[in-house]
């Protein structure tokens, strides 16, 4: 082995191991740190075995084993942890040397901490990294962004471990600078709630509408990842359902109707309150889980209100087909809310990010990766300004092609009880948007009525505001105009 490595990493859990396997592979010597001795050994003697990898359980000789600059990599818990380590290392580091975060922090620990690590003379990137076990060990989506100077002295690790597509593209490529990456990897998440929670819908109507079972709803999911579907979770979603137990019926069966989360949802709902930006679809995936969390309390309900009679008369060919369109018209809305905000937080925290790029960097590796996603990349090469995916001509005709459809689910889902909060809010966020005129008149007159908030008239130019004394008893006096 070399006498130093090219890079080190602090955190051998699932991503942190596979990722030191993944370096190791494509000829990057590595130095693995774990806190524990008992692990760094098992590692060694285990998976690393004959690898260019040297292990150790100190720190110091983590750092004293690197190349200059040094780089290390932390895959730890995000939070705290962070914090604690960054404040470990930078006394070991020298100027010029590289700290990198590849764990799910919150973009703004990132901002914080670039500002901060950068202050003692290093660099720090935060980067997401995407695609679990499997994606770590042969290819993630890596989505780095932070001290823009340190990117050419990772490129050629990164680039060499994360993903590549048809023409050899990869799934890695410098996002922007402090928290940009970050950031991303939380929308990358966020609209992976979203598909999984549309996913869910399209199984819950074939399930308890249809009553198909198992294996009929995987080789469905089976099929439709021949189509304009083709993603990873479909895939997945047909292996699931065909998966049988030990008893030779399907685990799915078995499996308890209550969803975990870790946080990057919420962080992403939070995030488009911040910036208002209607994140409708994905807000309403992260109140799903949270209501199946309430597993006792829904079967108290389920007994305390009389169940809708679900009757189905229509084609089930036909309807299977419905779904298909509806789940995917609600997936380019997914993807327009998640690119939206995106764009508002470029535009808050001045960081040019490429659309059509990050586009790219998930075609492969991550959990979200599709087919879909080359048509979001072309459409951001063709408009570098589009400000909506719906608005480009390919989604435009999608829309107009798949809406019937997906009306039909819709209102069989409503007439029958089955909830579809993310194929609802979808299909309300696509009505609102093309609606020339909404009800937000009235609802600014009862805000000028009890606040004496004020309001635009449609005689008159943007920007000029008025106020009345509705009721004869009120003053001129008006509130100041401001929107939050």
């Amino acid at each position: 082995m070399k006498k130093l490595s090219d890079i080190g990493l602090t955190g051998l859990a699932v991503m942190g191991e596979n990722l030191v396997l993944n370096m190791a592979s494509k000829g990057f010597q590595v130095t693995a740190h774990a806190r524990q001795k008992s692990r760094v050994d098992e590692f060694l003697n285990g998976r690393a075995k004959n690898l260019p990898i040297i292990g150790t359980s100190d720190l110091k000789e983590l750092v004293d084993s690197l190349e200059k600059p040094r780089k290390v990599m932390m895959m730890i818990k995000a939070g705290d942890p962070v914090d604690q380590v960054i404040e470990q290392l930078i006394p070991l580091l020298e100027a010029g040397d590289i700290i990198i975060d590849g764990g799910n922090s919150h973009y703004p620990d990132t901002v914080r901490r670039t500002k901060y690590v950068e202050s003692k003379g290093l660099y720090y990137i935060g980067t997401g990294v995407s695609g679990g076990e499997e994606g770590a060990l042969l290819g993630p989506s890596i989505m780095p962004g932070g001290s823009n100077k340190a990117w050419p002295f990772v490129k050629p690790i990164f680039q060499a471990i994360a993903a590549k597509v048809e023409g050899g593209d990869v799934c890695c490529d410098w996002v922007g600078e402090d928290g940009a990456g970050h950031f991303v990897k939380m929308v990358h998440n966020g609209i992976e709630y979203g598909d999984i929670q549309l996913i869910t819908e399209a199984y819950h109507l074939m399930r308890n509408v249809l009553k198909l079972s198992a294996d009929e709803m995987a080789d469905i999911f089976k099929a439709w990842n021949k189509t304009e579907l083709d993603s990873y979770l479909i895939e997945i979603t047909g292996d699931i359902l065909s998966f049988k137990d030990i008893d030779g019926s399907p685990l799915i069966d078995k499996i308890l109707d209550t969803a975990g989360q870790k946080g990057t949802g919420k962080w992403t709902a939070v995030a488009s309150l911040e910036d208002s930006v209607p994140l409708t679809l994905i807000t309403e995936a992260v109140y799903a889980r949270f209501i199946s969390a309430l597993k006792d309390e829904r079967m108290v309900a389920s007994k305390v209100f009389k169940q809708t009679p679900i009757t189905f008369k229509g084609d089930k060919k036909a309807f299977i087909e419905d779904i298909r369109k509806a789940l995917y018209a609600a997936k380019i809305v997914s993807y327009a809310q998640g690119y939206a905000l995106m764009a508002a937080a470029a535009k808050t925290n001045n960081w040019n990010l490429n659309y059509g790029g990050i586009a790219l960097m998930w075609r492969g590796g991550c959990i979200i990766r599709s087919v879909f996603l080359s048509k979001i990349k072309e459409a951001f090469d063709q408009n570098r300004v589009l400000t909506n995916l719906l608005l480009d001509p390919y989604f435009k005709d999608v829309m107009e092609n798949m809406q019937d459809s997906w009306r039909k689910v819709i209102s069989t889902a409503v007439l029958n009880g089955i909830p579809t909060p993310a194929m609802s809010a979808a299909l309300n966020y696509f009505d609102s948007y093309k609606t020339e005129n909404l009800p937000a008149n009235l609802l600014q007159a009862q805000r000028d009525y009890f606040g004496a908030h004020t309001y635009e008239r449609t005689d008159h130019g943007r920007g000029e505001f008025f106020h009345t004394n509705w009721t004869g008893r009120g003053g001129k006096t008006s509130s100041t105009t401001y929107n939050v």
